[in-house]
C-alpha cells in the first residue's frame, strides 16, 4: 500500500479509533518498578501517571498477564482482582486530569526468575538469558526456562485475552501487546530463542504463529479498535537474534493487517531507514513510531521532538517518547511554548521505589512568567 507522507505536527490533534487525541505525542511504556511486591499499583503510580495526562495518549508500563510472566521485582500485574482495583485508581486519576490510557501487556518468557515470580520461567525453548537478572536480593544468574508445551501456549493465549478484559475493567481505553524487546512474544519470533520443531517453530510462519494468535485473541476479547501491537525489528536487547528480520516482519504484518487494529507501534524507528519505509508501506493503519534516540546516551535537549517530526514527515501518525516524559511531566506544555526540558537526573532512580526520580520532577511554574494554557480533551 502506498501512502503520501504528511507531516501534521506533533502538537496537532489525531484520532485513534474512537479516541480523540489532543496531540500526537504518546508517553511510551516505561518500566519503573513502583508496584508493590504483589504487583498491585498504588497511589504513587496514580500520581505519576496523572502528572503526565497532557500526553495525547499514555501507554502504561509493561504489565504481566499471568504470574509466570513476571520479569523483575515490583512489576505490575493485571491478573487478579487486586491488580484491577489498583489500576482503576490510576486510570481514574488520569481521566480526571483529562488523559487517556492504554496498558501494555508484557510476558517476560525467559526474562524472569523464580526469586521474582515464585515460578520457573516459561519460554519457547530451554535457552537461558545470556546475562544476570535483577531479583529482590540483587543480581542473580539467569535460569534455563522450561520449554512451553502446546497446552502452555494455549493457556498463555487465553491469559492475554483475559488480561485485556481485566484492563478494560480497570478503566483502560485499550491494550498494547508487547511483541518486542526480547520478551516472550519476541522470543518466539527469533531464531536463537525458538528452537522448536512443532507448529510454533521452524519456519517464519511457525515462529510468528504465537504472536498472531495472542493478538487475535486480544482483539476478539476487547475489540480490535482497543488493541495495539509493539514491535522492535532487529533489536538485540535481552540477547535476541532474530536471524531473518527481513522475512519475519513482512509475514507478521501480512497476518495482522486485516485485523484493523488500533495501531502498530514500531520501536527505535529511523525515518531514513529502508526498514521503516517498508513497514510503513505494509501497514495500512495507524503507525506509532518510537524514535531511535540512542541508549544509554543522554536524552537530546529537545527530548526527541526533531526526531519525532522527521518520523511524522516520513509517514508515522503518532510519536512515542519515553525519557522526555519521564523527566518532564508537562512535556506537552513545554513543547508548546518552547521551554527548556528537564534532563533525566539519575538513571538509577528509573528502576527503584519511591518518589525520588519519579514524581518529583519539576513542572514550569508561574514564577517563570510563562502561560501554560492547555486544551485537554478527554475521550
Amino acid at each position: 500500500m502506498t501512502r503520501t507522507p504528511v507531516n501534521p505536527g506533533l502538537l496537532t490533534p489525531a484520532r485513534l479509533g474512537p479516541l480523540h487525541l489532543p496531540n500526537r505525542l504518546v508517553m511510551a511504556p516505561l518500566t519503573r518498578n513502583r508496584a508493590d511486591a504483589d504487583g498491585v499499583p498504588g497511589a504513587l503510580m496514580a500520581t505519576y501517571y496523572a502528572q503526565r495526562a497532557s500526553a495525547g495518549l499514555i501507554i502504561a508500563e509493561g504489565t504481566t498477564p499471568n504470574a509466570v510472566g513476571q520479569t523483575y521485582p515490583n512489576i505490575p500485574g493485571i491478573h487478579s482482582a487486586a491488580h484491577i482495583a489498583g489500576w482503576r485508581q490510576v486510570t481514574d486519576a488520569v481521566r480526571a486530569a483529562g488523559g487517556r490510557m492504554f496498558l501494555q501487556l508484557q510476558h517476560g518468557g525467559r526474562v524472569g526468575h523464580p526469586d521474582n515470580s515464585g515460578l520457573m520461567p516459561l519460554a519457547p525453548s530451554p535457552v537461558a538469558l545470556p546475562e544476570t537478572i535483577h531479583t529482590p536480593t540483587g543480581r542473580q544468574p539467569s535460569v534455563v526456562p522450561l520449554a512451553m508445551s502446546i497446552e502452555d501456549v494455549r493457556m498463555t493465549v487465553a491469559d492475554f485475552a483475559q488480561a485485556a478484559r481485566n484492563a478494560v475493567e480497570a478503566g483502560f481505553a485499550g491494550v498494547e501487546v508487547h511483541a518486542a524487546n526480547g520478551q516472550l512474544l519476541h522470543q518466539f519470533m527469533a531464531q536463537n530463542t525458538n528452537l522448536r520443531s512443532d507448529d510454533y517453530g521452524g519456519s517464519v510462519a511457525g515462529r510468528i504463529r504465537f504472536v498472531v494468535e495472542v493478538t487475535r485473541a486480544v482483539a476478539d476479547s476487547i475489540g480490535p479498535e482497543r488493541t495495539g501491537v509493539r514491535i522492535s525489528p532487529a533489536n538485540t536487547v535481552n540477547g535476541i537474534e532474530e536471524g531473518d528480520t527481513e522475512h519475519i516482519y513482512p509475514a507478521l504484518l501480512g497476518e495482522l493487517a486485516d485485523l484493523q487494529l488500533a495501531y502498530l507501534h514500531m520501536e527505535f524507528a529511523d525515518p531514513e531507514s529502508a526498514l521503516f519505509a517498508d513497514i510503513r508501506g505494509r501497514w495500512p493503519g495507524t503507525l506509532m513510531a518510537n524514535p531511535n534516540l540512542g541508549w544509554p546516551a543522554a536524552m537530546p535537549a529537545d527530548g526527541g521532538r526533531d526526531a519525532g517530526e522527521r518520523l511524522l514527515a516520513a509517514g508515522a501518525d503518532l510519536i512515542s517518547l519515553g525519557r522526555a516524559f519521564l523527566a518532564n511531566p508537562d512535556l506537552v506544555e513545554r513543547l508548546q511554548i518552547g521551554a527548556p526540558l528537564n534532563p533525566v537526573r539519575d538513571k538509577y532512580t528509573m528502576y527503584v521505589g519511591g518518589s525520588t526520580g519519579y514524581t518529583d520532577y519539576p513542572t514550569l511554574s508561574a514564577a517563570d512568567g510563562r502561560s501554560l494554557t492547555l486544551q485537554r480533551t478527554a475521550a
